[in-house]
């Protein structure tokens, strides 16, 4: 954490090649999460409620309520860290505290609603499938974002900016 806050993040060698290495399995997820997404729906709502709701035409059936729990209880969990570490590698870039604010409002947001609308569609209505393709959209862009925002930090060796008056 003194690293981070004191600036010398972007000067030690070793915390950038571990801080890289992050970044680095980050895109692997963020990549496989996309595929995975692809693999089982697209962008359009018809084929998330076809997901949830299962098809006929298809031979789908319906994802179950145990099935939805353990997806949520796994992806609750591993994108709550993820988040976490991203959003907080984040407050130290140097960029405006309301940029930093939306981008980390934006990801934990998306990840939560991402997951929470696939039960709107099953549990609820339909209309949650509009919602599951925002959700998913925000998420891989605000990941995508943070990623970029920690990166280029890195690479251009950014001052910390751990507070509103450190910014440049």
């Amino acid at each position: 954490m003194r690293f981070v806050v004191t600036g010398e993040w972007t000067r030690n060698r070793l915390l950038k090649v571990i801080v890289w290495c992050f970044l680095a399995y980050t895109l692997i997820l963020w990549l496989t999460n996309a595929g995975l997404y692809f693999s089982k729906m697209s962008l359009d709502p018809a084929s998330v409620v076809d997901y949830y709701l299962g098809n006929e035409e298809q031979y789908t059936r319906p994802r179950s309520l145990i099935g939805l729990l353990e997806v949520l209880h796994f992806h609750s969990f591993a994108m709550g860290i993820l988040l976490m570490t991203l959003t907080h590698l984040v407050l130290f870039v140097p960029i405006s505290m309301r940029t930093k604010a939306i981008g980390i409002a934006v990801a934990f947001v998306s990840g939560i609603g991402g997951e929470l609308s696939g039960w709107g569609v099953r549990f609820v209505h339909p209309g949650f499938a509009y919602l599951k393709v925002l959700m998913f959209l925000a998420l891989e862009g605000s990941i995508l974002w943070l990623m970029i925002a920690v990166g280029r930090a890195l690479l251009f060796d950014a001052p910390s900016a751990y507070n509103e008056k450190s910014k440049p």
